[in-house]
């Protein structure tokens, strides 16, 4: 699974309490991030250099850990990857979006995100053809200041929610979409201000439950007979500085991260520079 940074380590988090027994491989795209202010274009060819390079290596299931990565480049990563080689695809938003569709009792969905995924109307077009749904978002870009400082409780905190979380609260929304994959870590304040008649879909918990459906429906679980799990975290960025929020956000699975890079061409051509790892030679058997 890859994302821009640090927030999909909550659906690595959310699989590996699902899924114990698989091996995970994460890249986070540092060096890149967030994907949230970039152009489409340049997100699409970001995530499909990494995930290219993920199917090279044999990676049996495919996680598009990123809200932003996932509304641009979800089509052609199924069409290139589950039509083309085999590989399934999972993203973030639609799980979320069909749980909240499911779940709501008035019709009214709440949605807090980024602004480059708000702006991208992916969850409004995840949830179009569910009649008598009408979606309400907000741009929420510092809870994931927040979420990366550790700052979960206190005055500031709850401050910010009160504030972001008030139109939607005004809205009447019975059901609230979290379309950010730092944000399950600010459960407890959102929670709080929204209430504890309004039930938060988190896309990381949601995601999680796509994993285990696609890999059971093609055979593909890791049995508990199997050896103990080996999992490999990376960053483009530096490794350091990945280290100290994976671990806040994962825990202690993140042993260690080693760098890797990318480079695309128009071309495809991608390089690996000297000074920083490769990706194991094969990745067979994990997710």
């Amino acid at each position: 699974m890859f994302d821009s940074g640090v927030g999909g380590l909550t659906v690595a988090r959310s699989v590996l309490d699902q899924l114990p027994h698989e091996q995970v491989l994460y890249i986070g795209d540092t060096a890149n991030g967030p994907y949230g202010p970039r152009d489409i274009a340049e997100v699409r060819s970001l995530a499909l250099s990494i995930m290219d390079e993920l199917v090279d290596r044999g990676v049996k299931l495919l996680v598009i850990a990123c809200n932003t990565a996932s509304a641009a480049v979800l089509h052609d990563a199924r069409e290139r990857y589950t039509l083309g080689r085999g590989v399934p695809v999972i993203e973030v938003i639609h799980p979320a979006a069909r749980t909240a569709a499911r779940v709501t009792r008035n019709g009214r969905v709440g949605l807090i995100a980024t602004r480059g995924t708000v702006d991208s109307r992916a969850y409004d077009d995840a949830l179009q053809a569910v009649p008598g749904v009408e979606l309400f978002s907000q741009a929420c870009p510092r809870f994931v200041e927040l979420a990366e400082r550790g700052v979960t409780t206190g005055a500031e905190v709850l401050d910010v929610a009160e504030e972001y979380l008030a139109p939607i609260k005004a809205a009447g929304v019975d059901t609230l979409i979290l379309g950010c994959t730092h944000y399950p870590l600010l459960v407890g304040p959102i929670s709080y201000v929204m209430g504890e008649d309004v039930p938060l879909v988190t896309s990381s918990d949601e995601t999680a439950k796509d994993v285990y459906r696609a890999l059971a429906r093609k055979n593909l679980l890791r049995g508990s007979d199997a050896p103990e799990p080996r999992h490999d975290f990376r960053s483009t960025g530096d490794p350091e500085a990945f280290s100290v929020l994976a671990r806040r956000f994962l825990g202690p699975e993140v042993a260690a991260v080693e760098r890797i890079a990318f480079a695309s061409s128009e071309s495809g051509v991608r390089v690996v520079p000297s000074d920083v790892s490769p990706l194991p030679a094969t990745l067979q058997g994990s997710a």
